[in-house]
């Protein structure tokens, strides 16, 4: 077993890459890896960064906490060190203010890329920003002590992370309304049962439960996995005839490969 390589470490993001298996670590966890526009930023360099090679990449949340949400210190009026606080860009122009929460979104896209599956490995509280950190990856792995809470709607503000998308898409319009409205706690047997966790586990067995489900990912041959992943994330926009036809489609590429027949 070779030890992992150190890509990034900055702003409270750490990039780690082990083979085909890359890790990112929220790793401020005094602050429950509570987010800012910083450690956004570094997200997004992850997600850059990241070698071709990689097929897995797990999520994890240094600490008691996966991420205790943004830094309240945003809505202070002299916001963090070198960066507009959230009052000055409600004073700026609508291209502006949209450019700039854009920005911000970028940290929350990348994670469903086709070539990677994407793990968030969540204990502790995974409130406002981290819940929609959780539910920007592919799958999530969490312990039994997990808290899950959309409190956006409490301060005044919206869900605007890319969370509103896979949170329907998890558990329907009529609860992902009534979790967003109320903020109240997701714990782990509604997470589970609504379809928000995969899988859930004690505390201890969390790192042990994250490693076998890489496992069990890596054993397919990996265009295998791409090519099924991106039917199925385009099977809820397509027509049923169309999702034959790109199941179709999928298919011949995928035979012809194995048979080593090039166009």
């Amino acid at each position: 077993m070779t030890s992992p390589d150190s890509v990034l470490d900055k702003d409270g993001v750490r990039l780690t890459v082990e083979d085909v298996v890359a890790t990112v670590t929220l790793s401020n966890p005094d602050k429950r890896n509570a987010q800012s526009p910083a450690l956004w930023r570094a997200l997004v360099e992850a997600g850059r960064s990241l070698p071709g090679s990689v097929r897995v990449v797990v999520l994890r949340g240094e600490g008691k906490s996966f991420s205790a949400g943004l830094d309240r210190q945003a809505f202070t009026p002299e916001g963090f060190d070198g960066e507009p606080s959230f009052l000055d860009l409600a004073r700026s122009a609508d291209a502006e203010l949209d450019a700039v929460i854009a920005e911000y979104q970028e940290a929350f896209t990348w994670w469903r890329r086709n070539d990677i599956v994407s793990i968030a490995a969540v204990q502790g509280h995974a409130i406002g920003a981290g819940f929609q950190l959780a539910l920007a990856c592919d799958l999530r792995v969490v312990a039994q002590d997990v808290q899950f809470a959309m409190r956006e709607t409490s301060l005044g503000l919206v869900p605007d992370l890319t969370g509103t998308k896979p949170l329907v898409s998890l558990v329907g319009y009529a609860r992902a309304l009534e979790i967003c409205a109320t903020g109240r706690y997701v714990h782990a047997d509604e997470a589970e049962r609504t379809g928000l966790a995969n899988l859930v586990v004690p505390g201890e067995e969390l790192d042990n439960a994250v490693r076998d489900l890489t496992s069990a990912l890596l054993a397919a041959p990996r265009d295998a996995v791409i090519e099924t992943k991106a039917l199925l994330e385009g099977a809820a926009s397509r027509t049923y005839e169309d999702q034959r036809a790109a199941e179709r489609a999928a298919q011949a590429r995928r035979l012809r490969d194995l048979a080593g027949v090039t166009d």
